[in-house]
């Protein structure tokens, strides 16, 4: 899943980034409001950390164009500030969750983890396509009931494609969701990538499941299975 964090203090932003890329979030970060407002304008996230007292444009602020355009990502609010915090609670803004500074990123984890599960529910992270069976919670891929061993950068990919079955994923898109930078167009990281996993995912099989469709990017899926 992939997070946007808000968080005007470099040191801190840091840690709390680290500490959500150990998880296997993807995450994007910001020290101010208006790149964040940038972010959540031409960006999809999964849920957003957001501090209150930010430059550019506060975090409350923030929430309020956000929430006015009808952008309902869950947030996690946190703040040095109890009164920012109460300001946050207005129905209007729509705040998940809550957290006062300083705080241990234990407990940052188990609310972020917590306010997923509420908005998205308890979403399985074994997923099957074919043969093919990726364990995103332990990290295992099995093909034809055999274990295959990845890099870390080889499963994150897989992962991403495995989630969004049956959807063609641009290079551009890969590109952003794995390494959180935009794509260029003559690189061919994303090419690489692709030719190391099919390599060890499809080498051997007859049934293919990694796809090319030309001019655009990848997509996972058994042959003749199209997503509606």
């Amino acid at each position: 899943m992939r997070i946007l964090l808000v968080e005007d203090e470099p040191d801190l932003n840091g840690l709390i980034v680290r500490k959500l890329k150990l998880e296997h979030y993807t995450v994007d970060s910001c020290l101010n409001g208006l790149d964040a407002l940038d972010y959540l304008e031409t960006e999809y996230y999964d849920a957003v950390i957001l501090d209150t007292m930010i430059p550019g444009v506060s975090g409350i602020e923030l929430l309020k164009k956000v929430r006015s355009k009808g952008n309902k990502t869950p947030v996690l609010l946190m703040s040095a500030d109890d009164s920012a915090l109460d300001r946050g609670t207005n129905p209007e803004l729509q705040v998940d969750e809550y957290l006062l500074k300083p705080f241990a990123l234990q407990e940052l984890l188990t609310k972020v983890r917590a306010m997923l599960r509420r908005y998205y529910g308890n979403i399985s992270n074994i997923f099957e396509v074919g043969d093919l069976i990726v364990n995103c919670d332990a990290r295992r891929v099995m093909r034809n009931q055999k274990i295959i061993s990845l890099s870390s950068k080889e499963f994150s990919i897989l992962e991403y494609l495995i989630r969004n079955t049956g959807v063609v994923l641009t290079r551009e898109k890969i590109s952003q969701h794995i390494w959180n930078y935009d794509y260029e167009g003559e690189s061919n990281m994303v090419d690489v990538y692709i030719r190391y996993l099919r390599k060890k995912i499809d080498e051997g099989h007859a049934v293919k499941l990694i796809h090319t469709v030309r001019g655009v990017g990848y997509v996972l899926r058994v042959p003749g299975v199209v997503k509606r």
